[in-house]
C-alpha cells in the first residue's frame, strides 16, 4: 500500500497567516515581486506582497529574513528570495524562488538593455528614469515607516538605528566595518535569555 508524501513545510501556518505556499505559488509570488519593482524598491515590494497581500509571513519573520539577507554578501533581495524559499520548501524552494526572481526579469532586462543603448541619448528618456528612481526611493522610505511601529517602543533598537545612521551618513563609516560592529552588538543584546518565570 502506497501513500503520497506531502511536500515538506518548514514554517507551518500560524494564526492570522495564509497556508504556506506551494512551489507554484512561491514562483508566482517571487515573479510578482520582481516585476512590480521596476526601478528599485525590491524590499518594499517584497514586504507588501509577502506580508500584506499573500500573508505568508508575519512582519517579524520578514524583518528577520531581511536582516539576514543584508548581513550576507550579494544582492539583498536575491538573498531574501533564498530565505523565503528555504523557509517553506528547503533547497527546492530556494531554487524555485530564485527562478521566479530572476528568470523573466533577466530576459526582460536583456531586451530593455538593447533598446536603452539605442535611445539613451534622448533627454526624455533620462527624465523618465529619474522619475522612476525617485518613486523607488519613496517606496523604500514607506517601508521604513511601516516597520517603525514594530520597534517604536524599543529604545535599544532606536538607539542602534540612530547610531548606524549617524555613523554611515555623518562619519561615512563603510558598510562592512559597520556590520562587523553593529551586527554583533545587536545580536548580543537580543539573544534569547532564560527567564525564571514563564509568561502566563
Amino acid at each position: 500500500m502506497s501513500a503520497t508524501q506531502p511536500e515538506p513545510q518548514l514554517i507551518p501556518a500560524a494564526p492570522g497567516l495564509a497556508p504556506p505556499p506551494c512551489l507554484r505559488q512561491l514562483f508566482i509570488g517571487m515573479l510578482q515581486v520582481a516585476l512590480s519593482s521596476f526601478g528599485g524598491g525590491l524590499s518594499a515590494w517584497s514586504q507588501r506582497i509577502v506580508v500584506e497581500q499573500r500573508r505568508w509571513m508575519s512582519d517579524q519573520d520578514f524583518l528577520t529574513g531581511l536582516t539576514v539577507a543584508r548581513l550576507f554578501p550579494g544582492p539583498n533581495q536575491i538573498n531574501m528570495a533564498v530565505y523565503i524559499g528555504t523557509s517553506f520548501h528547503g533547497l527546492v524552494g530556494a531554487l524555485v524562488a530564485l527562478a521566479g526572481m530572476l528568470l523573466v526579469p533577466f530576459t526582460l532586462l536583456m531586451g530593455l538593455g538593447l533598446v536603452y543603448f539605442q535611445v539613451h541619448e534622448i533627454p526624455a528618456v533620462d527624465r523618465v528614469l529619474a522619475g522612476v528612481v525617485a518613486a523607488a526611493a519613496g517606496m523604500a522610505l514607506s517601508m521604513g515607516f511601516k516597520i517603525l511601529h514594530t520597534y517604536w517602543r524599543d529604545r535599544v533598537a532606536l538607539l542602534l538605528a540612530a547610531f548606524t545612521f549617524v555613523a554611515m551618513v555623518v562619519f561615512h563609516v563603510r558598510l562592512i566595518p559597520m556590520v562587523l560592529v553593529a551586527g554583533p552588538l545587536a545580536m548580543a543584546w537580543y539573544w534569547p535569555r532564560r527567564t525564571d518565570q514563564e509568561p502566563s
